[in-house]
């Protein structure tokens, strides 16, 4: 009996329906890594804003320089993913820095209150590089290992990351509630997941073998000799994507500004990790579905989907007046990350030859990191020059539909094969 080739064109056989033990194992590291950021990121915005005294503009030049100092990082780590032979050196020295630098913030009220912002910023950047170094590569790597079913993959990926944020978020909970730690005591103890981190790539992590390596310069094409894919340049749809990336990304600030608005609003600063907790059980349940529904249905029409509940969430952060309603959104918002973050990755993966990937993630990567900057920057003033998150939640929302009309109107996806 034979086998149809699923590069032929009409139906194909099912693809298997285990994910890959490497695809596994990257979901684990994001798993303990995000386990100890998240410890750290829901006590962010009072750790800084009220032991710290930073302003809500200095607030904003944190959050938007920590995601965009890494952005050129991102695009080179995912150009040198393309051409190495094996990529988890990368991966192990991004998730290794990240580890090393997070933990060092809880020390910031020793640090001289006049050099306290810029020690903070350089630690939340050191972070994000490895942040930076890491993300294309791996990106690359899951995309190489599930061939067949990437949103799975993908949504695995982004749920196992959502887990950690889960555990790291009760930790903070409990060690604010019950333990009675210092805000500095908590952040310090980020360090123990991070360890965890480094163990299971140096021993889980491996490269798939075979895989397409770009060469170290561009092919010369001769007469009668195609391209290469990894020489080749990116496609338009690709850079129309890019478009309606870099537009989402203007609407995209730090959702550490929810954390502020909820501040607001009356939560206390022990109750905002259990927040945190709720988000990421949201995201934790719809990523995975989301990723799985996007190799069946498409990716676009869940990516437009999850712009629009963006945009709707973030209206209603900004109208909403009391702490139910906040609670509610932050179960909502989960949606919006169910519906986007495996399915961006892999929508992207489906635009790109298999050579080109690390580049694609990297130039990607790059524009939403340097819009970051932006982002935080005019969220911050705004926040700052109104008083209150009210006018610049809104603000955001709108571009956040923007983008979604761009993504409607001018971008095609790729070709569509239903999984079974």
């Amino acid at each position: 009996m034979s086998v149809a080739d699923p590069s032929e064109s009409g139906s194909r056989q099912a693809p298997p329906a285990g994910i890959h033990p490497v695809v596994k194992a990257t979901g684990f590291v994001s798993l303990f890594t995000d386990m100890g950021s998240e410890i750290i990121y829901p006590l962010l915005p009072a750790f800084l804003t009220q032991n710290l005294h930073f302003s809500k503009a200095v607030f904003g030049l944190i959050q938007g320089v920590e995601e965009g100092t890494p952005a050129i990082v991102r695009y080179f780590s995912g150009v040198l993913s393309d051409r190495v032979n094996n990529r988890k050196w990368l991966i192990l020295a991004g998730y290794t820095l990240s580890s090393i630098a997070k933990p060092f913030i809880g020390l910031a009220q020793l640090v001289a209150a006049a050099f306290a912002p810029l020690y903070v910023l350089v630690l939340r950047v050191l972070d994000k590089i490895g942040k930076g170094i890491r993300g294309a590569p791996r990106d690359g790597l899951v995309a190489d290992f599930s061939e067949h079913a990437r949103g799975r993959a993908f949504g695995f990926q982004r749920a196992m990351d959502h887990a950690g944020a889960v555990c790291g978020g009760l930790l903070a909970f409990l060690m604010l509630r019950y333990l009675h730690f210092s805000l500095m005591k908590a952040i310090l103890l980020s360090a123990i997941p991070g360890v965890l981190t480094i163990v299971t790539i140096l021993f889980f992590i491996h490269e798939k073998p075979g895989r397409a390596v770009a060469p170290s310069k561009p092919a010369e094409s001769s007469a009668g000799a195609g391209t290469s894919a990894a020489s080749a340049p990116l496609s338009r749809n690709f850079y129309l994507y890019l478009v309606s990336a870099a537009l989402f990304s203007l609407a995209n600030s730090s959702d550490s500004f929810l954390l502020l608005r909820a501040n607001e609003l009356g939560m206390a600063v022990a109750m905002q990790p259990l927040a945190w907790v709720a988000l990421h059980l949201s995201k934790m349940t719809f990523t995975y579905i989301g990723g799985g529904l996007s190799d069946r249905f498409g990716r676009k029409p869940l990516l437009l989907g999850g712009w629009v509940i963006y945009a709707i969430v973030y209206l209603g952060f900004a109208w909403a007046n009391s702490l139910p309603s906040i609670w509610s959104l932050f179960i909502v918002y989960g949606l919006f990350y169910g519906a986007t973050e495996g399915t961006a990755k892999a929508f992207v993966a489906d635009l790109v030859p298999s050579a080109a990937r690390g580049r694609a993630f990297g130039i990607l990567g790059m524009a939403e990191g340097l819009l970051a900057i932006v982002t935080g920057l005019a969220i911050g003033e705004l926040w700052q020059h109104t008083g209150d998150g009210r006018i610049p939640l809104a603000v955001e929302a709108a571009l956040a539909l923007v983008a979604a009309v761009w993504l409607a109107v001018a971008v095609k996806p790729a070709p569509f094969r239903k999984t079974a």
